[in-house]
This record gives structure tokens, sequence and C-alpha cells, in this order.
């Protein structure tokens, strides 16, 4: 892997044609296999993690011979739902244990290649990059560089809308090896299996597969990463900043005609490849240092917030008077997780207080990871009140 990064980054134009055998080598399958999550829910076929690892050694010399000789085959994707804080379900996709297998080993050759492409400002579902980097590059861009107005966007249904053609050629700028791009066909093609029958379509990605992550961000580095980063160096008149985490992006604007004629030319853009800009969820407010002042002389009100991976942004103030930009605990989101947690404490009435206090401990500790950032405490004793109140 670090060679074939090494080569990557020594060559931004160079196609890789032999890399389908770092795929079916059975060392790098077995950490695929420890790599997954042990109680994930199981395929069409109903294998386990654990039902599988009996025989461990000889499935996946089943598999690395299948894959070698070409007999591998995708099975239809099990769609499944989940809900969303604000009322709706999003669909998930869950493969086979043996497909979550080959698509890991995938991931892991197609992360060597890309990784060396990506931008920086890419940060959704990347090794080593975390939300909270996100947050701390669009925290700091906003602080330190001149943004007036921010774009806050969303991609309508992206897992669902993407392009197979497209993403194809994109993947072949890179990747020669016909054997990986045949098998990438084949689970973008394998089809969802819902109430007992399996459809086919020529777009989406499945949400939930090992493999969809690095397909989702490699269609947007080509639609979206590459093309934005020309704008900003060609079109732009101030300054620009720009942080991405997958299909949600903020970027902010020194100038209001900047703003306005990127997103003019950002819907375009994304037209041409299947894409569409999520009206109730993409917004262009005027935001940033000098955002109170100049609406407090035009007369409209303080400066209107955006949410971003979980935290409502906010112009604030410090004690001295200046800026700061303050981040809480988006609202319905703490609604949406308090309302699990009555959920759940109802089922384990019967739990010793014991079991219920290691559990909370860990759902606390999980909490404070994410939202325990400066300017948050609030929100976060709030949540330890209405917690206590629910155990209560």
């Amino acid at each position: 892997m670090e060679r074939i990064r090494q080569a990557a980054c020594r060559d931004k134009k160079l196609r890789f044609t032999t890399l389908w055998h770092h795929v079916y080598n059975i060392d790098h399958l077995r950490e695929a296999y420890f790599s997954l999550n042990r109680n994930a829910a199981p395929g069409v076929d109903g294998e386990t993690w654990r039902h599988y690892g009996e025989r461990l050694e000889e499935n996946l010399q089943d598999l690395s011979d299948r894959l070698k000789r070409g007999a591998y085959r995708a099975k239809p994707v099990k769609r499944a739902y989940i809900p969303k804080p604000d009322g709706r379900q999003r669909p998930l996709g869950v493969t086979t244990l043996e497909d979550k297998i080959v698509q890991k080993a995938t991931a892991e050759v197609l992360n060597a290649i890309y990784e060396t492409d990506f931008q920086g400002f890419s940060y959704g579902f990347r090794p080593g990059r975390s939300p909270h980097d996100a947050l701390n590059a669009l925290y700091s861009g906003i602080m330190t560089r001149k943004v007036s107005w921010v774009l806050d966007a969303d991609i309508r249904g992206y897992f669902n809308a993407i392009c197979h053609q497209w993403l194809e050629k994109f993947i072949e700028h890179r990747i020669a090896d016909r054997r990986v791009i045949r098998h990438i066909k084949k689970w973008l093609k394998a089809g969802v299996l819902e109430d007992g029958a399996t459809t086919y379509d020529g777009e989406g990605v499945p949400q939930g597969g090992s493999i969809s992550p690095v397909l989702a961000n490699v269609y947007l580095h080509y639609v979206f990463d590459l093309w934005v980063e020309r704008w900003r160096l060609r079109r732009a008149v101030g300054d620009v900043i720009v942080v991405r985490f997958c299909d949600d992006f903020v970027v902010g604007f020194q100038y209001q005609h900047d703003a306005e004629s990127f997103l003019k030319a950002l819907i375009k853009r994304f037209y041409k490849f299947n894409l569409e800009m999520h009206e109730g969820k993409t917004r262009l407010i005027e935001f940033g240092r000098f955002a109170a002042h100049n609406r407090k002389r035009q007369g409209k009100g303080k400066p209107e917030t955006f949410d971003f991976l979980g935290f409502t942004h906010i112009c604030g103030q410090t004690r001295n008077g200046k800026f700061i930009v303050q981040r809480h605990t988006v609202a319905k989101r703490m609604r949406a997780k308090l309302l699990e947690l009555k959920r759940e404490l109802r089922r384990g009435l019967h739990w010793p207080v014991l079991a219920v206090g290691k559990w909370l401990r860990v759902v606390f500790l999980g909490h404070y990871r994410y939202f325990g950032v400066p300017g948050n405490d609030r929100k976060i004793r709030a949540f330890e009140y209405h917690v206590g109140r629910l155990w209560y």
C-alpha cells in the first residue's frame, strides 16, 4: 500500500494497471474481515461475522480463489431504514459479509491512490480525518479570513443520485486495472432487495457498503472539489473558504456578488452530473465578523445561524466585544437523542440500577467527546439535566 501511495504521489496522472492481486491477497482479506463490525446485521444470505469466522481460513481461501479466477459474484443489497433527527427515515444498504470483506480490501487499495489526490478541504470518511477536523477548519477559516457570507449547502439524496456512467469515467482517470473496474460495476449493479423484490437502477451507491464512502468521495472530488478550487483561483474576487464533509459542505465568501455568482454556477455544474441542491437545506446567509453591524445598520436584526455536523454556528461576542463563532448542539438532534434514550430507559425498567448507570456512562462519554467543544457548556449541562430527569 505504501508503494502504491508513493507512486500515486509522484505522478498525478499515473493510471494503475495491476491492483487486483492486492485485493485477493489472503492476508489483506483477513485484515478486512477483522476490521468489520462484529455485531452488524447480516445481508441477504444471513451470514454473520462469527459464523463465518468458525472456518475463517477455509472461507478466505475459497473467497480468494473465486476472486482470482473471476468466479466471485456480488449479491443484492438488503434495504433497511434508520430514523433521522427530523423524523424521516434514511435508507441503508446491508451488504453480505463476503461483499463487505472484498469491498473493504478494495477500498484500502483505492484509498492508497486517492488520498494523494483529494483536496485538503475534504474531510468526510477519510483515514485520519474526523468531523471535529472539519469543524475546526471551518471555525479557523471564519475567524481568520475575511468571511462575510456563508453558503450552507446540502445535496438532495446524494448517494441515490450518483450516476454510474460518470463514476466509472472518474475512476478510470486513475484505475486501468479492468478487474477492479469490473468488480466495482458488479457492486453498483447488484440490485436492492426490499419487501422480497429486487430492483435494479443505473444510479446511486447504497449507503452502508464498505466501498460506498470512497466512491462517494471520488465522485465529488471530480464534480465539486477540483471545480471549486479552479473557481476560487480564477473567478473569485475576495477570499473564499471551503469545508466539505461528504455531501454536506460550507463555503464562505468575502463579497456577496462572489457568493451569488458561485451558487448559480454550482447549480449548473451539479445539473450536468445528475446532482441537485436541496432547497430546504441550502441557504446563502450573511455571517461573519461584520454581519451583526451590517444587519443592524440595515434594520434586519441579528445574523442568521447555520447547522453543520450537529452544531449550530452563531455569530457571537466575547466579554471584550470581539467577534467569535459560537457552536451549540443542534436542538432537534438533542431532542431526538433524548427521545431515543427515553425509549431505551423504558425498555430497561427491569435492569439493575448499576447496569443502567454503566450504560448511561457510555452514553455520556460519547456525547461529551463529540459535543464537548468550547462554548457548548450550556447545552452539555442541559443534556445532563434532561437525562437525569428521564432516569429518575
